[in-house]
């Protein structure tokens, strides 16, 4: 099976990282963020990859090559004017090929996680992972008397799930993809419409989106005390 790697975004929340850069170039750990999703794509025998790029795409293109020295096969679509994630993934029908009658995987260009991707296609029907909602707040514990009994530092907030990013999809997806615009207004609500996507929840896994500055550093600790480096 083969797997996307959506890496044409402009990253502008992370400035000035993004400045010379593209977002997946930004390093965790001294490791780019694209870099990480090869090893973990590799890693659950995952070795014929499409790189979609775009802004500053040499960066990607010169320090990737062909993934001969990572051991896996890279082949490029190239955005000239930024098309959101559904017109980049529908460029990518051409390197797919006969790969879609099997399905493939498809991530974004700034997510880390140990979740394995396998799982998502057992049932042969485009799937997303889904992780536990987070409150980016620590909450405070109150009781009945309005006594402060403890604090929870940024606690899961109870059955409430979000995107995770990474996905499997069947060829059925194209049918829904537009020439220009992101598959999370799109293509993901249609599908969802005409009963053609699940969810799939992952409670237990590492998994963080690389936003902000602050996720960098919270990535790079989470990622040394789980002994996932």
């Amino acid at each position: 099976m083969k797997a996307v790697i959506l890496a044409g975004g402009l990253g502008k929340r992370l400035k000035p990282l993004t400045n010379d850069r593209p977002k997946p170039m930004i390093e965790v750990l001294n490791v780019p963020i694209i870099e990480w999703q090869l090893k973990w794509f590799k890693k659950h025998n995952i070795k014929e990859i499409i790189i979609c790029v775009g802004y500053l795409k040499e960066n990607i293109i010169d320090y990737l090559g062909s993934g001969n020295k990572l051991g896996i096969n890279i082949g490029y679509i190239v955005e000239d004017n930024p098309l959101g994630t559904g017109g980049a993934l529908k460029n990518t029908s051409s390197l797919l090929n006969s790969s879609t009658d099997d399905g493939f995987f498809m991530t974004n260009g700034d997510i880390l996680t140990n979740i394995n991707p396998h799982k998502l296609c057992g049932d042969k029907i485009s799937s997303i992972a889904v992780v536990p909602l987070r409150s980016p707040y620590g909450v405070v514990n109150i009781d009945s008397e309005s006594n402060v009994i403890g604090f929870d530092e940024k606690p899961e907030i109870p059955d409430k799930w979000i995107n995770a990013g990474v996905y499997y999809f069947t060829k059925d997806v194209f049918e829904y993809l537009p020439d220009n615009g992101n598959i999370e207004v799109t293509a993901l609500p249609a599908m969802a419409n005409d009963q053609k996507l699940k969810g799939m929840r992952f409670n237990d896994n590492f998994w963080r989106s690389i936003d902000s500055h602050k996720d960098i550093d919270e990535a790079e600790k989470e990622l040394q005390s789980s002994n996932l480096v």
